[in-house]
């Protein structure tokens, strides 16, 4: 069929199949969207990709997703440019503002909420983190980077800011990648991470918001 979609970006491509629905008005604002079920059957993918696309969708406000009823077109005309898409034409500068307004209340919220379980994680990804900074490894130490601050945003226990912080985490790591070619500068911040990793055993949300503060601040 027509509508099934590559293998590539399946839920990129998800995503853009049915804001371009709404957009020529097949599906108007107030109308449910299909099933689960036949959404896989009409692209042709797996369960995993349509509830990542319907997450984006409804981040975006696009549609909204009603438990037990189905998830419905929330807006009447065109497809507004979703806000995940703006971060890709993002300057570096306002994007560092955005992590540092996330960031700030997701260890505030990961200092009061965090288990074991999340101490656990993050340690092992700060250990992760260290090693391949030590060893001028740049693409892995950028990618413990923001695995260990995805880890915090876990552990604030808040889907929401979860959700919206590894939203941009994607964005955030080109825009390191782009920046840093070795790791020079991590091995300089890794302390600060000790001093927030710390604050978030000891449950002190002021001090984790301090420590975010030193290392956004400097990036």
């Amino acid at each position: 069929m027509d509508t099934i979609v590559k293998r590539s970006g399946v839920c990129d491509e998800v995503v853009s199949k049915l804001q371009q629905q709404i957009a020529l008005g097949k599906l108007k604002k107030g109308d449910r969207l299909p099933s689960e079920p036949e959404l896989m059957q009409q692209f042709g993918v797996g369960r995993s990709s349509i509830r990542e696309a319907i997450r984006i969708l409804s981040n975006s406000g696009l549609v909204r997703v009603k438990q037990g009823l189905g998830t419905f077109v929330d807006m009447q005309n065109g497809t507004p440019v979703p806000w995940y898409k703006r971060l890709e034409s993002s300057t570096p500068q306002d994007l560092n503002e955005v992590r540092q307004l996330l960031e700030l209340k997701i260890a505030e919220k990961a200092a009061i909420n965090r288990t074991q379980k999340d101490i656990a994680i993050l340690t092992k990804l700060l250990k992760k983190r260290y090693a391949a900074a030590q060893k001028n490894l740049a693409d892995e130490c950028i990618d413990a980077d923001i695995q260990f601050h995805i880890a915090i945003a876990d552990a604030a226990k808040n889907d929401i800011l979860a959700d919206l912080y590894k939203n941009i985490a994607a964005q955030i790591k080109k825009s390191f990648s782009q920046a840093y070619t070795n790791t020079e500068m991590f091995l300089l911040k890794h302390s600060l991470h000790q001093d927030l990793l710390q604050s978030i055993m000891d449950k002190d949300p002021k001090k984790a918001r301090d420590c975010v503060s030193c290392i956004t601040g400097q990036w």
